[in-house]
C-alpha cells in the first residue's frame, strides 16, 4: 500500500493538532485531579480537594489549549503574509 503524503498532509496535521490539544486538556485535568487526591488523603477530606483541583485542571486546560490555539493561527497568518518569525 503506498500514501501520498503531499495529498495527506493538511490532515495528519489537523490530526496532530486535535491530538495534542486533547492530551494537553487530559493531562491538565488528571494532574490536577491526582494532586486533590492526594490532598484529601493527606488532610481526611471527602473530595472536596478533587472538586477544587479538578476545576482547577478544566480551568488551566482549557487556557492552554486556548494559548496552543491562538500560537497555531498566528503561525498560518504569518507563513500566508509572508512573515517568517523564526530566528536563526
Amino acid at each position: 500500500m503506498v500514501t501520498n503524503y503531499k495529498k495527506n498532509r493538511s490532515w495528519a496535521e489537523n490530526l496532530t493538532i486535535v491530538m495534542q490539544l486533547g492530551l494537553t486538556m487530559v493531562g491538565c485535568i488528571a494532574f490536577c485531579f491526582y494532586i486533590g487526591f492526594k490532598l484529601d488523603q493527606w488532610l481526611g477530606t471527602k473530595g472536596i480537594f478533587i472538586a477544587v483541583f479538578t476545576i482547577l485542571g478544566v480551568i488551566g486546560g482549557a487556557n492552554v489549549a486556548y494559548r496552543q490555539i491562538m500560537e497555531i493561527i498566528q503561525d498560518k497568518d504569518d507563513k500566508e503574509n509572508g512573515r517568517d518569525n523564526r530566528v536563526d
